[in-house]
């Protein structure tokens, strides 16, 4: 049986490749879109166009614009999520310090050397309905991230207060914005400072507030500070 156009290989690269690669170059440009603010006036044949590409080939990927922005949103979002993970997994061995200092600078490694990633996933990027609630949804993801391994530092039984989840969240806010004031060079620290600074901030407000929790669980109900 001889081999369709959509099967055969070109520069000895598969359909499935070919596709790929138009895949990863439209992310590219829709990530410097979104980054630069010009999100909202894009156009498939905008993007097409700086990506090089024919228009035909972003429906073989993409159902329309927002679909195309939430791929963007996922893909940083993975790619991040698994760079923290991986780090952490290499260093389960070493003091939890540590272990805190390499998922973080693994962060950086993500957001901090490429600006855009940072705009878009930290930065508030403009976007539609749809793009802003699925950005949020992948914050919201990192934060789990980051509640579901305070629970194996600190005792399961926190989990009841109400500092599990604000804790977390406060500290995704802060890394957020502080790897992003770095990323635009506003924050003048080395990499490898601002992992310490940042892993030693993390670490600090998780004891603190398994410390409070652990103080206000011990409170019987009703108690009134005499003060």
């Amino acid at each position: 049986m001889n081999a369709t156009s959509a099967d055969r290989n070109y520069g000895g690269r598969s359909a499935p490749e070919r596709a790929a690669r138009r895949r990863a170059a439209l992310v590219d440009v829709a990530v410097t879109a979104m980054s630069e603010s010009r999100w909202r006036s894009a156009t498939v044949a905008s993007l097409c166009g700086e990506a090089q590409l024919n228009k035909r080939y972003f429906y073989e990927s993409f159902a329309d614009l927002d679909a195309l922005a939430m791929a963007v949103i996922d893909d940083i979002s993975a790619e991040v999520t698994e760079a923290a993970v991986v780090a952490y997994v290499a260093a389960l061995q070493r003091p939890q310090p540590e272990q805190a200092r390499l998922a973080v600078d693994a962060i950086i490694g993500v957001l901090g050397n490429d600006c855009r990633k940072a705009r878009v996933l930290l930065g508030g990027a403009a976007g539609t309905p749809a793009v802003d609630a699925r950005r949020t949804d992948a914050i919201e993801g990192l934060t789990g991230v980051l509640i579901d391994h305070a629970r194996t530092i600190h005792d399961v039984r926190l989990e009841v207060d109400s500092l599990a989840q604000t804790a977390p969240a406060f500290v995704i806010g802060g890394t957020a914005q502080a790897i992003l004031s770095w990323a635009e060079g506003a924050l003048k620290v080395t990499r490898d400072q601002l992992a310490e600074d940042l892993a030693s901030l993390w670490m600090t407000l998780g004891t603190s507030a398994a410390e409070i929790a652990r103080a206000r669980l011990a409170e019987p109900p009703g108690t009134v500070d005499p003060a």
